[in-house]
């Protein structure tokens, strides 16, 4: 690839045209555009004079902070691989990661993620160390603001991201150039359109591949970054009315603690052009709600690591008389498709269930090291998302389950998809959230069992909430059992965290995981 070719060198220059302008907020940090680009340029030098050349693969433990969208920019320019380490996984098993990613040296945040970091350094005692910050275990390559162009790599900019990891191992997720180019191409065309610039609020961590497309298409295209280093539902209100945020995008549990919060009533949040709630499913009665609050800019928006948006479900598009597609992410957004799928890879017809297959631009190339998994999910320019729904006669897509999240149970091992489940709980006055998992049951094989979090200062019969279900259901998808809990385990990513959820129930009956 020829250096002209790099995006971050485009990406530089649409920097320098956007003046004086505020680029990044955090916390009582206002950067400005001509900041952001020296502090990025000073990085890149610093890199180089430690010792990462073109071609490097470097991995990266940072917060949601102006730092990492620095060392992002700064690695890509030079021409290397960064490898995001999620700053949930335990430091042996990012040490598993930095093995496969075939990585040759490692950069943390020593202000922040000091102790894991200096744990995974010690996990990985072959590897060169640098920090971002003094006082960790390597050298600082931040501070430093450069104003003239280093040598820009001639090699492939490229990274590898940790999918969520909610039901299972987490893969490292590849994006090539290409995924980068497209997402400076929206930025231009954002600018192209003469809108008003974007004020984005980012709550998820800059070490996710779609935080990252949303973050730096507004940085591309000359908006504001503010952002958040962790989760505060109070927090996130005050900043969108402090800020005038237009953009911003919440899980559904973060966007039920915001509509449940005491300060929603208050917060002026008219500024808001866009609400997305992205990244696991939402109960139609809470979408409901956010509608009645927020108006039509909620929209509901269906993507993953590997394709960053797949189809979304604007508010604005909502028609009373079809109440149902309240449980749907909409319809595909063009260029991207999707398709539905048996188990035998044909085309299954509208409303049968089957596997969701999707294509997009901004898709994953694969999964670096895991070659087999890779042309599993990869087939002619198809991507297996893994998720299991339906599309109706209408083109809407339906979301019924993870595949790995299904409960076979009964004695005809029947399927029962949990998100069912959930939205009839979430329906029930008393509760905020729930889950619903899969357990081992000598009778059933699975039984299906619902984790429950109630609105404060309100209680419900366990078999009250079995009973709401078995009169929407049936009794074979009604929840066995109920554990209720103060708040349902969260991911980094803000998602119910079912694979903790299953270790704790099976830990609290004395069950060893197999």
């Amino acid at each position: 690839m020829a250096a002209e070719g790099n995006y971050v060198r485009r990406g530089l220059e649409l920097f320098a045209g956007h003046g004086e302008a505020e680029a990044i907020v955090h916390g009582d940090r206002r950067i400005t555009y001509p900041q952001l680009r020296a502090a990025v340029l000073g990085m890149a030098q610093a890199l180089l004079g430690h010792g990462v050349r073109p071609g490097s693969a470097i991995a990266v433990l940072a917060g949601n902070q102006p730092e990492a969208v620095y060392a992002q920019l700064a690695l890509h320019l030079l021409g290397c691989r960064s490898v995001w380490i999620a700053p949930n996984a335990p430091p042996s098993l990012s040490a598993r990661y930095l093995a496969l990613a075939e990585v040759d040296g490692f950069v943390y945040d020593a202000r922040t993620h000091a102790e894991p970091g200096a744990a995974l350094a010690a996990q990985a005692p072959h590897l060169p160390v640098l920090c971002i910050g003094a006082g960790g275990v390597g050298p600082d390559v931040c501070g430093s603001a450069a104003d003239a162009l280093p040598p820009v790599g001639h090699t492939e900019p490229q990274s590898l991201f940790q999918t969520g990891g909610t039901t299972g191992l987490p893969k490292l997720v590849h994006h090539r150039h290409d995924f980068f180019a497209n997402v400076l191409a929206a930025a231009q065309r954002q600018l192209d359109a003469g809108g008003p610039r974007l004020r984005q609020l980012a709550v998820a961590g800059f070490w996710h591949s779609s935080q990252q497309a949303a973050g730096l298409i507004t940085l591309f295209s000359g908006g504001l970054l503010v952002q958040h280093d962790g989760f505060d539902a109070g927090r996130f209100l005050a900043t969108v009315q402090r800020e005038r945020i237009t953009v911003a995008t919440l899980p559904p549990p973060m966007l039920c603690q915001v509509l449940d919060h005491p300060d929603l009533a208050a917060t002026d949040t008219g500024s808001l052009a866009m609400l997305s709630c992205a990244g696991s499913a939402i109960a139609p009665s809470r979408l409901a709600q956010a509608m009645e609050r927020f108006g039509p800019v909620v929209l509901v928006a269906y993507g993953m690591s590997e394709a960053t948006l797949l189809a979304a479900y604007p508010a604005a598009q909502h028609d009373p008389a079809f109440p149902e597609r309240l449980a749907s992410c909409g319809r595909p957004l063009p260029p991207s498709r999707v398709e539905i799928r048996d188990d035998a890879g044909r085309p299954a017809a509208a409303g049968e269930v089957g596997q969701v297959w999707a294509s997009a631009r901004l898709m994953t190339s694969g999964y670096w090291g895991q070659p087999e998994l890779t042309a599993q999910t990869l087939v002619d320019g198809w991507l297996c998302t893994g998720d299991v729904g339906y599309l109706d006669e209408h083109g809407y897509l339906y979301l019924v389950d993870r595949a790995k999240d299904m409960i076979v149970t009964g004695l005809t091992s029947s399927n029962v998809y949990s998100r069912s489940v959930e939205d009839v709980l979430n329906a029930h006055p008393a509760v905020s959230a729930a889950a619903v998992i899969g357990v081992p049951d000598e009778r059933l094989g699975e039984a299906v069992h619902a984790v429950v979090q109630l609105h404060p200062d309100v209680s419900v019969d366990i078999d009250e909430l079995r009973q709401w279900c078995v009169e929407r259901l049936n009794s074979l998808w009604a929840p066995q059992a109920v554990d209720f809990v103060d708040r349902l385990p969260l991911t980094a990513l803000g998602k119910i965290d079912k694979r903790l959820l299953r270790e704790k129930y099976l830990e609290n009956r004395g069950v060893v995981a197999r």
